[in-house]
């Protein structure tokens, strides 16, 4: 079983740069504590170790917490409004293909106002990096609850508990056709920056579901999977052509329930388990990716990794191709001034 291969290489021979080339002269203002700071801190290394030259990269973002993070990197930037980033960074990207384009949105941004616009971008495959901050939470207004919050969570906005249905944030993308589909968590700083180079390498819409803490309206709502000393037995590190296990000492796999579509969760250190029957993680089974995505603790432990990844051709790409042929067929100026003065003319004079 082979992951798909990426057409992208690593720049050589742009001069290398630090992390720290790619901080703007911009004093970073989100909340001590914050989860958007290590964010920045891994797309800042994760920039750096690609070798990208400073005056190819556009980040695009819309509105909320994690949209200020452009002005806080030395790269082009689009602080758009409310939903809207992925079709601006559509159109950047079809004006001038050479760039490398990446979308900073939220929970809020991208799944409430922006959700129309991020299904357009994901099904039609352009080559973006989109990465979505979710702390499941509005933390910009002040701690409304999200589309991705669960039922109960209380806020200024439902004080007594949401009881909504909160919607997943890689069902979503999985279900709108994206190729590559991701998850990490906000400080796990040697995940993250792996992911942000694969989502990269990706030719086509790279979809990147960060866990952000919020630590003054949602803080350590993903504690369960996220915090160091407890998240071992509730999360599973997807690795490709590798089996489902994990927990403390790899002791429990995931399986097919017998008969089933369903997943279960097996001891291994049962005698009557074999590993033969465990599933093996294959990242272009979109099936697979749908099933995982949908785990949650404590039942389940949390998916994190590459999901699916399943290249496909992309918007950009076809978009040029069509624009050359449709010029190459295009008529000349002899040509279309014959078309338009065949069959009956006339001429108005005063």
């Amino acid at each position: 079983m082979n992951a798909p291969l990426s057409t992208k290489t690593l720049n050589t021979s742009t001069p290398s740069l630090k992390p720290a080339d790619f901080a703007s002269d911009q004093q970073v203002r989100w909340c001590p504590g914050c989860g958007d700071y290590a964010i920045l801190k891994a797309v800042q290394r994760t920039l750096a170790e690609l070798r990208l030259a400073r005056e190819n990269i556009v980040f695009v973002s819309g509105i909320g917490c994690s949209s200020r993070l452009p002005y806080y990197l030395s790269t082009y930037g689009f602080h758009t409004i409310h939903g809207r980033a992925p079709a601006v960074a559509t159109g950047v990207k079809l004006a001038n293909p050479e760039l490398d384009v990446w979308v900073i949105t939220g929970d809020g941004d991208g799944l409430s106002i922006g959700g129309n616009q991020l299904l357009h971008a994901l099904r039609r495959n352009v080559n973006l990096q989109i990465l979505l901050f979710n702390n499941e939470i509005y933390g910009l207004t002040k701690g409304q609850y999200s589309p991705t919050s669960r039922p109960g969570t209380t806020s200024p906005s439902t004080p007594y508990g949401s009881i909504d249905n909160p919607v997943s944030a890689t069902q979503f993308a999985l279900g709108a056709g994206a190729r590559f589909v991701a998850r990490a968590i906000d400080t796990d700083q040697k995940q993250l920056p792996s992911l942000l180079q694969r989502a990269h390498a990706h030719q086509g819409a790279s979809f990147v579901e960060i866990f952000q803490n919020c630590i003054v309206y949602n803080d350590a709502v993903f504690a369960d999977f996220a915090d160091k000393t407890a998240a071992t037995n509730h999360k599973i590190v997807l690795e490709h052509g590798k089996p489902l296990r994990f927990g403390t000492h790899q002791h429990k796999g995931l399986r097919l329930k017998p008969d089933s579509l369903a997943l279960e969760v097996v001891n291994m250190d049962d005698a009557a388990i074999n590993e033969n029957e465990l599933l093996i993680h294959d990242e272009t089974n979109r099936a697979q990716a749908n099933l995982l995505a949908a785990m949650e603790p404590p039942q389940f432990p949390m998916a994190l990794g590459v999901l699916y990844c399943n290249p496909a051709p992309n918007l950009d790409a076809l978009f040029h191709q069509q624009l050359a042929e449709a010029q190459a067929k295009a008529p000349t100026a002899n040509e279309l001034n014959a078309f338009l003065r065949k069959g009956n003319t006339w001429k108005i004079g005063f």
